[in-house]
């Protein structure tokens, strides 16, 4: 029997009908919205963040505050101006993205806010003593806000007037002796003008050990300073100061006195400084003659070294070699300007106090000022005072500080103290200056 083998039938047998085939719909690329990054044959050590190249970067701002404010100025509209106002009166500290006007150089309950806008256009810079309305804080603020800058330094402001830069004045040696000497009964302010003589724009250092009478010191110099010459700016600076010797020196200093006590932060105590500082040179700026006497260097070098951030390598007495900057630049500030004006700083150093890194401190600032009056323990133990050393104590071109004929006998008496021991040179020099009535009177006596 023969088996026929029976195909199987296809779809199209079956429908009766060829299938029809679907059209092929054709792949089209999509675009992508930005373009693409060109590839960089020569790529950069770093790699910028990507940004698509239709989109425009934003402007930058530059927030110099040297250069001053170029657009318009309409000071006809207040913000908040129907709210009561009241006039303040205060010194520009800046402090991050805004400022604040201290009513005294330590932070208070009536410090105004002051925007940066208003810093940038009215170029105001830190230690301005500004002056405008104010509003009272509203319920979430903590400050009084300063809605206008009437005043920039007691004058009213003028726009476009540019004001000279500290850094930019040209210094030159002391030229200017400041007389210190005022009545014959005090002696103290007489050895220094022949010993060690301060000029306008000195830079000096008293060299002091404990209990030598270096707070003396100040206190007889600021009095001398006052009372013969009244135009020039007296400054006390105090930091780490006792509460009492801070009272002390309000009473006995006729400017102002910027104190910060020992109990107080040390971030506190080198603002304070700081401030008083930038206040000085705004006054140099204006053409003043300013003086400050700081208490002490020793205390503000170790106050920096507890308030910066330590660098990982620490000197002798675990002291870092970066906190020295800026106490530096603090003394370094003392120079007379060709313009007249004037920035004298004398300051305090401890030393003999049993510590390394007092000695550090002295040893790193003796050579930068131009003047120093070195205190001595005999002769503060044997009770006689002023405690001076004379024989160390001197002031660099002390020749542009005298006439020429009063510099001969200053030489003349430096030959004579020579000869004599360390303690004896102080208590013949004293016998010989109180039996005289002025300076002048002492010096004519040496060629006798």
């Amino acid at each position: 029997m023969v088996v026929k083998k029976v195909s199987e039938p296809s779809v199209e047998d079956l429908i009766s009908s060829p299938v029809p085939v679907a059209p092929v719909i054709p792949v089209v690329p999509v675009q992508p919205v930005y373009s693409q990054r060109p590839v960089m044959v020569n790529r950069p050590a770093f790699r910028k963040p990507y940004r698509p190249m239709n989109r425009r970067p934003y402007p930058q701002r530059s927030y110099n505050q040297n250069q001053p404010f170029t657009g318009v100025v309409d000071n006809r509209v207040i913000p908040d101006a129907d709210m009561p106002t009241e006039a303040v009166t205060g010194m520009l500290e800046v402090a991050g993205d805004h400022g604040v006007l201290r009513q005294d150089y330590s932070p208070g309950g009536k410090d105004v806010y002051i925007s940066a806008s208003q810093i940038r256009r009215f170029d105001l810079r830190p230690g301005d003593v500004v002056t405008g309305p104010a509003r009272s804080p509203k319920e979430n603020e903590h400050y009084w806000g300063l809605l206008k800058v009437e005043k920039v330094n007691g004058q009213p402001f003028v726009d476009g007037v540019k004001r000279p830069q500290f850094d930019r004045l040209i210094p030159i040696f002391p030229n200017e002796r400041l007389t210190l000497e005022t009545e014959k009964k005090k002696l103290l302010t007489r050895v220094i003008d022949l010993v060690a003589p301060v000029g306008k724009g000195q830079r000096g250092l008293i060299v002091s050990p404990p209990k030598a009478g270096k707070t003396t010191v100040l206190k007889e110099i600021a009095e001398g300073i006052a009372a013969n010459y009244p135009d020039v700016v007296l400054m006390a600076v105090l930091v780490g100061e006792r509460p009492e010797e801070v009272t002390d020196i309000r009473k006995h200093v006729k400017g102002e006195v910027a104190a910060s006590n020992f109990d107080e932060a040390a971030a506190r105590q080198t603002q304070v400084a700081e401030l008083a500082l930038e206040r000085a040179k705004r006054l140099v700026e204006s053409g003043k003659d300013v003086v400050i006497l700081l208490d002490s260097i020793t205390r503000l070098a170790r106050a920096y070294n507890l308030a910066i951030p330590t660098s990982g390598r620490t000197l002798s007495g675990g002291f870092d070699p970066v906190a020295l900057y800026p106490p530096k630049r603090f003394f370094g500030a003392a120079r007379n300007f060709e313009n007249g004006s004037s920035l004298t700083i004398l300051g305090t150093a401890l030393v003999d106090t049993g510590s390394r890194m007092d000695e550090l401190i002295y040893e790193e600032f003796k050579g930068t000022g131009n003047m120093e009056l070195h205190l001595s323990r005999k002769l503060a133990e044997r009770r006689v005072y002023p405690a001076i050393d004379i024989r160390r104590s001197g002031t660099r071109q002390e020749q542009l500080l005298f006439k020429d004929g009063d510099y001969d006998k200053i030489v003349t008496m430096r030959r004579m103290i020579d000869v004599l021991d360390e303690n004896e040179a102080t208590m013949v020099m004293l016998e010989r200056i109180a039996k005289t009535k002025d300076n002048a009177e002492f010096l004519k006596s040496l060629g006798r």
